[in-house]
């Protein structure tokens, strides 16, 4: 079988790449990853900000040097990497040779075959419609941080953004570096729904944090012109007469992700609806393994989180891969995959990562359940 890799990651991210450099590690000679993108690593690419975590997850390194130094690892350790190639199919996932159809920019459509499948395709960006949302000048925080930090092209100057997690206080405090004016960040919670170390930041910057607030409407002819934004009680109802209008060019929504489980589906993978980790999940067990034997998942695409825990998800499936393919003995796997779920646990602590920690179990113990029916 030699046209047959070993094994094939779907995606280029952190959590892809971690994964090929881990199955190449120990020994893996055909070990492809395919990506749509025209560059390896994800968002990392669009990452300025240093990382937190620990040195196992590039602690005060930015994100595009993490992006640039996992590149490089899985380049020197012999890994493909198939870009502008989409994946359109999955067949065969029941049987040991699964059949991946692609599309490349060079060779068109045409199939590979895998022993073993990680799929690491991340999330996409949440949307939320109101008034206007269709106008020029409305997009997803992750398009603009894009624009930004890839093609250098600042998205507006006159900035609203919706939504205070860590997403939408990142991407203000970029705009902000960018040169543009952010005239405040929206929260329907009573609370800011990122770190608090992002948020102190933003407002030593002068930048108003609208807490139990929501978009009302963008007004606008042919692109957004100007936003209203009104408070909203503890049911969630719109306060009339609290409505606040600004002149904005840009309004970016920062509202959550929804993980990317497209192929997940159509492996005949089992999901899991878990609001805490985005929605529709895959079922896996501790070694990242679907219950579609041989198929894997890692990063986002098994729920949205950070990109250190997507690092680490991309160690855990390549190195079951690794047992599987027999590169690597089941003790010293076990061993491995158990100092990985301690750090996984650590980066799951405290008051923003807890409950994620509890869904990540959960999907353990309901993955054990199916698997014995």
């Amino acid at each position: 079988m030699k046209d047959v890799y070993d094994v094939a990651i779907i995606g280029s991210g952190p959590a892809g790449l971690a994964a090929a450099i881990e199955v190449a590690k120990h020994g893996c000679k055909k070990a492809v990853i395919l990506d749509e993108n025209f560059r390896p690593g994800g968002q990392l690419f669009k990452q300025i900000h240093k990382f937190f975590g620990s040195k196992e997850q590039y602690a005060g390194i930015r994100g595009f040097v993490i992006g640039e130094t996992l590149m490089n690892e899985a380049k020197d350790l012999g890994v493909e990497i198939l870009l502008r190639t989409s994946v359109i199919g999955l067949f065969n996932s029941n049987y040991d040779v699964k059949t991946i159809g692609i599309y490349s920019h060079d060779k068109g459509v045409r199939e590979i075959k895998a022993k073993r499948i990680i799929i690491a395709t991340g999330a996409r960006e949440n949307v939320i419609a109101f008034p206007g949302w269709t106008l020029p000048g409305v997009m997803g925080a992750g398009a603009a941080q894009t624009l930004m930090n890839i093609y250098r092209v600042l998205p507006g100057e006159r900035v609203l953004m919706i939504g205070s997690g860590n997403v939408g206080l990142i991407v203000t405090y970029q705009l902000l570096q960018a040169g543009a004016k952010v005239v405040g960040i929206v929260e329907a919670m009573p609370k800011v729904g990122g770190w608090g170390v992002h948020a102190a930041k933003i407002l030593r910057m002068g930048v108003p944090i609208f807490l139990s607030h929501t978009i009302k409407e963008a007004i606008g002819k042919e692109y957004v012109e100007k936003a209203v934004i009104w408070e909203i009680d503890r049911n969630w109802k719109p306060i009339k007469g609290t409505e606040k209008v600004f002149e904005v060019d840009l309004i970016c929504l920062a509202v959550g992700m929804i993980p990317n489980i497209e192929l997940t589906r159509m492996a005949g993978c089992e999901h899991i609806y878990i609001k805490a980790l985005g929605g529709w999940v895959p079922l896996h067990n501790m070694g990242m393994e679907t219950t579609v034997k041989g198929v894997y998942v890692a990063g986002d695409v098994a729920g949205v989180e950070e990109n250190s825990v997507a690092i680490e998800e991309g160690r855990l499936a390549g190195i079951s891969c690794a047992e599987a393919l027999g590169l690597i003995d089941s003790k010293e796997a076990v061993e491995y995959k158990e100092t990985i779920w301690k750090r996984l646990d650590e980066l799951r602590s405290g008051p923003f990562g807890e409950h994620r920690k509890k869904a990540k179990y959960l999907i353990l113990q309901e993955y054990e359940k199916r698997m014995k029916t």
